[in-house]
């Protein structure tokens, strides 16, 4: 088991008004899965993603990842945890404007100690898995923005973890460009049998994936087959 959700509960306060977001939610995630969560805006799966990611802790329940429990960890517990186990891919690309591609990509190995030459050896070996292995010398504002995310992708596999999180990471993309990432992202899931979770709330976004967890009002109100639960 990757990881495993038992009864997670997330509220936020603001002043004296406590608002729940999740509500039990109990869920499992073998090696090698690809899985899209869906929901409305407000159905608490942003706040999920928070808590797969170590972002966020939950107030009440387990959870376990790569069968560690990282409930209660402390926060220098939590993000070393997250720095070997989980890459991130965000809409927004998030790369530094004044690195070039190859220097984003490698950063996250630099930052884990990696001496510079090896890191960007390894960088060079990602930008080559997605497709971009002739423009590391580019700064990210000479590239469009499917390369940009691309450029990301490799940025968040650089130190191999076991879990990639995609946050709505079409949301800034065309439609063909949009396919162009999905691509990307299921060829790592088929070769290299990458364990993935996608949010989104495009159905056609959420079909590439093997299996689609439906959120709404922060519980689980469907788990299985996409082309069962997009089109009932």
């Amino acid at each position: 088991m990757l990881l495993a959700l038992q009864n997670i509960t997330k509220s936020y306060r603001s002043g004296d008004v406590l608002t729940p977001v999740l509500h039990g939610i109990t869920l499992n995630m073998e090696p090698g899965e690809y899985v899209a969560i869906m929901g409305q805006s407000g159905s608490g799966k942003s706040t999920l993603m928070n808590v797969l990611g170590l972002l966020d802790q939950s107030d009440e329940g387990i959870y376990l990842l790569n069968g560690q429990d990282v409930t209660r960890l402390s926060p220098a517990q939590l993000a070393e945890v997250r720095n070997k186990t989980i890459g991130f891919v965000f809409q927004s690309f998030n790369l530094l404007k004044r690195m070039n591609v190859l220097e984003n990509v490698a950063l996250p190995l630099i930052y884990a100690g990696i001496g510079r030459s090896e890191a960007k050896k390894r960088a060079q070996e990602l930008l080559g898995r997605v497709g971009l292995a002739e423009l590391g010398h580019r700064m990210p504002n000479q590239l469009s923005g499917g390369q940009q995310q691309r450029v990301a992708i490799a940025r968040a596999l650089v130190n191999e973890p076991l879990l990639l999180l995609a946050d709505e990471p079409t949301g800034n993309l065309d439609t063909q460009t949009t396919a162009e990432v999905l691509e990307v992202i299921g060829q790592l899931n088929r070769e290299r049998g990458l364990s993935i979770v996608l949010v989104t709330h495009e159905p056609d976004v959420a079909e590439h994936a093997k299996r689609l967890v439906r959120l709404k009002d922060g519980v689980v109100v469907f788990d299985g087959p996409p082309r069962q639960g997009l089109h009932p």
